[in-house]
């Protein structure tokens, strides 16, 4: 006869959350209860056990830190529960649908991913995909958003990161802002209304106008011509709009530049930046078959696509 321990399952919770978050406190956020709930809970199973399962400290952002036992067990804990959970979607039916929440910039969503999306649900019906559109970098320890797209050096911490594509700064603008006669050069541009990205690219080596102009061979550049927005998004509207002349991420503007609504300028002026794109979740959340599918659909497919062919002056 198998004798299972289930009476445990609300310790054993307790027990993988509170290890996760490094603190009774996260860990009752996440279940819904109190602190004091979670460590009831956990003392518990450590009475039952007959051993400590953390050692905790007085000070220090993750205030417990599991025994040796403990991290030798949780693995097979944490899998347990995620088997439970996947068990009672197959009891409540096929019609239960699965849902995969997936958070990227404004900019992403809009210029990139948004087109692309149709694919997916294509190929997963059964899986619903909510979008959360931020700008910030949401955690996804904490279960704000199941998977994310990010663009930036990769070294996020407390989720695994995969290498999605990299990319490349370009300048663009409409096409009617281009001259009907003359060339169209680096000193053209410098006396265009320039619109400078202020939303900050940390270590990215994205370059500013100033740079950019520089390295195209102008003598002198103009350091304060134009208007600077803080958003990448907004940056491509205004470029779109006619506004001025952009330095955009080239991924970010393929469709546009594809139907005709943005011209790339000097296309042999050539600025790859350090950061790349990325698809991020934690691994417990890629044990779940909705998020790893997404995962996969996005790096072993959609990353393989050739580039549009772009229209480039």
């Amino acid at each position: 006869m198998i004798m299972r321990f289930l009476t445990r399952i609300k310790s054993l919770q307790a027990l993988e959350a509170a290890a996760r978050h490094g603190s009774f406190v996260g860990a009752a956020s996440e279940l819904d209860v109190t602190p004091a709930a979670v460590g009831q809970l956990v003392r518990s199973l450590e009475d039952w056990i007959g051993c400590p399962l953390f050692k905790r400290s007085r000070s220090g952002r993750e205030r417990l830190t599991p025994t040796e036992e403990a991290r030798e067990a949780l693995s097979d804990i944490t899998h347990g529960l995620d088997l439970l959970e996947a068990g009672l979607k197959t009891l409540k039916g096929r019609k239960a649908r699965s849902i995969v929440v997936i958070t990227a910039s404004q900019a992403l969503v809009a210029n990139w991913l948004l087109s692309r999306l149709n694919d997916f649900t294509s190929a997963y019906p059964d899986i619903d995909v909510r979008l959360d559109v931020s700008d910030r970098v949401m955690d996804l320890t904490q279960g704000d958003a199941d998977i994310a797209i990010r663009c930036g050096m990769g070294t996020w911490k407390g989720v695994k990161a995969t290498y999605l594509m990299d990319e490349e700064i370009i300048a663009v603008c409409r096409q009617r802002l281009l001259p009907s006669r003359g060339k169209v050069d680096a000193n053209w541009i410098a006396t265009q209304t320039l619109i400078h990205d202020g939303s900050g690219h940390p270590e990215g080596d994205f370059p500013t106008w100033e740079k950019w102009l520089t390295q195209a061979g102008v003598a002198e550049v103009p350091t304060d011509h134009g208007f600077s927005i803080n958003s990448a998004a907004a940056v491509i509207q205004g470029a779109v709009a006619g506004r001025g002349v952009a330095l955009v991420r080239k991924k970010l503007v393929a469709s546009e530049i594809e139907s005709g609504q943005l011209v790339h300028l000097l296309p042999d002026q050539r600025w790859p930046v350090k950061w790349a794109y990325y698809v991020v979740a934690t691994n417990k959340a890629l044990r779940r078959y909705e998020v790893n599918a997404f995962h996969d659909w996005l790096t072993t497919k959609i990353a393989l696509l050739p580039e549009n062919t772009l229209s480039e002056i």
